[in-house]
């Protein structure tokens, strides 16, 4: 089953890494208050950025790379991945 690494930003320009098997649910999950703790206090606003995964092993790792990561890296990350590199 497949499993994608996401990022929300949020209200206060800030970003949120987590990893589901369906980011929109995920995203509405967090958008009503029932998501993380963290996505509760920074209202989420969008999804900037995904990446699928075949299993949750390897999404897990991907996170744990992405939230070691400094906004400035985690940005160059996004606009990497909107400009399709």
């Amino acid at each position: 089953m497949k499993y994608y690494v996401y990022i929300l930003q949020t209200q206060d320009n800030t970003l949120y890494c987590g990893i589901a098997r369906d980011v929109q649910k995920r995203f509405n999950e967090h958008v009503s208050g029932k998501g993380a703790k963290y996505t509760r206090i920074h209202k989420p606003v969008e999804i900037v950025y995904t990446k699928e995964f075949e299993n949750r092993s390897e999404a897990q790792k991907e996170e744990y790379r992405i939230k070691r990561l400094n906004k400035k890296e985690k940005l160059k990350l996004i606009g990497d991945k909107k400009k399709g590199v």
